[in-house]
């Protein structure tokens, strides 16, 4: 492979890169750490356009690691509620308390994994966009521009120590955090998974999949396992316009979030075990599927009408015209609107 990889790369990224709201130009001093961080915790399989309003909003709102310690965790994870894997924001909560309490954000990839949250990928990139040092980044972008670069047949998984030992020979001394985010913006918007744009590539002669004519069937994967099929039922209580809300353990899944009730995700439709209180419960047609990283979840909706003087039930009795300001997760946000649906007809 020619040695002269990055510099063509970084030529074309000082014309090429995306104006991103955590990023500093090609060329500039890097930006405050704190940014760098936070986007690279949201971003964490989530797509950047679905990533920027929520940065723009938690910047303006907790423009800190001191502010963000501060914060309650009940509004962080509100104001999370649809970025999706929840574990990210406990943990995020949990390093902004570790780095007010250190006084500053280690500087290293073995200081930054000490970190609540933070393991090999997020300490790589942090260490070379927001401190200029020398590390090894590879995202899913990184994986498929090295693979089509090499024309490695190894499948994805095991391939990826090999493809880090690739961008970690191609990777310069300088200029590091340029480079990652140079490798990211190149399979974002070139080196795409389906119908590369292959003419626009600034490493095109030096491709071996381009030479070979097919670039778009690497990275070679493995089959994928069938996600396993789970179900459950949402309760949606009503008293006087206002919805039964509560919040889920800390641990599990959607741990710490506001959310309608429901009963056991089981292998099998659980029908009304698990509701929340004693009602005339009528489970509807509707029903809310949803896929988590390890298994696809169908739940089914059971609606009742409660009355002003049913017994106090474990939770909060929420105002179903404020419910956009609950922060509700997904799965959670769907079954309400289900729900309301119903109650219109």
């Amino acid at each position: 492979m020619p040695d002269n990889i990055a510099d063509k790369l970084l030529h074309w990224y000082h014309s090429h890169a995306r104006s991103l709201p955590w990023r500093a130009p090609p060329g500039e001093p890097p930006p405050d750490p704190y940014r760098v961080w936070l986007s690279e915790v949201m971003l964490q399989q989530t797509q950047v356009a679905t990533v920027k309003p929520y940065f723009d909003r938690f910047t303006a709102r907790w423009p800190s690691f001191a502010a963000l310690a501060a914060a309650d965790d009940a509004d962080v994870m509100a104001a999370w509620a649809g970025l999706g894997y929840y574990a990210r924001a406990r943990n995020m909560l949990a390093c902004a308390r570790a780095v007010a309490s250190l006084g500053r954000l280690p500087d290293s990839e073995a200081g930054l994994r000490d970190l609540p949250g933070i393991g090999a990928y997020t300490s790589a990139a942090i260490a070379a966009i927001a401190f200029c040092q020398r590390a090894v980044v590879v995202d899913g972008n990184v994986e498929r521009v090295v693979a089509r670069l090499f024309a490695l047949e190894e499948a994805l998984p095991a391939a990826r120590p090999r493809l880090h030992a690739l961008a970690d020979s191609i990777t310069p001394d300088t200029r590091a955090g340029d480079f990652a985010q140079a490798m990211m913006d190149l399979g974002a918007t070139v080196c795409t998974p389906r119908n590369p744009v292959c003419p626009m590539c600034p490493l095109r002669t030096d491709c071996r999949a381009f030479a070979q004519g097919d670039p778009e069937t690497y990275p070679r994967k493995s089959p994928k396992p069938v996600r396993p099929q789970r179900y459950g039922t949402i309760f949606w209580a009503e008293r006087q316009g206002q919805v039964l809300l509560v919040r889920r353990p800390d641990k599990g899944m959607l741990g710490g979030m506001r959310a309608l009730p429901t009963g056991p995700w089981t292998d099998e439709p659980p029908g009304l075990a698990g509701a929340p209180l004693a009602a005339d419960w009528q489970l509807t047609d509707a029903s809310v599927s949803h896929g988590f990283t390890h298994f696809s979840l169908e739940c089914a909706l059971a609606v009742a009408r409660v009355a002003g003087h049913a017994p106090a039930a474990e939770g909060e009795w929420w105002p179903v015209a404020e419910l956009d300001s609950a922060g509700l997760p997904t799965l959670f946000a769907k079954a309400a609107r289900q729900a309301e649906r119903i109650a219109c007809a």
